[in-house]
């Protein structure tokens, strides 16, 4: 079920998605469900290909695993 959410916005940035919304012939509320749909798939999550890559990538994996190890042994410190 879609749920209702209230957003503040500066003006500018009201504007912005205003005029980009209309530009495509969407509402408001549609723009921005598609756009931060669209960011999430394409920033957040990995593709196939580039979930091959890293995985290839030996180096990568070997330090990968060898700081779990340490986060493991408490061997880590936290800097603020």
């Amino acid at each position: 079920m879609a749920k209702t959410i209230t957003l503040r916005l500066a003006d500018d940035l009201y504007t912005q998605i205003k005029n980009a919304a209309e530009s495509e012939h969407r509402s408001i509320a549609n723009f921005i469900e598609n756009a931060t749909q669209t960011y999430i798939m394409e920033e957040i999550f990995v593709s196939d290909e580039e979930m091959e890559d890293i995985l290839r990538n030996k180096d990568f994996i070997r330090n990968l695993k060898s700081s779990l190890d340490d986060i493991e042994k408490g061997n880590y410190t936290i800097v603020e």
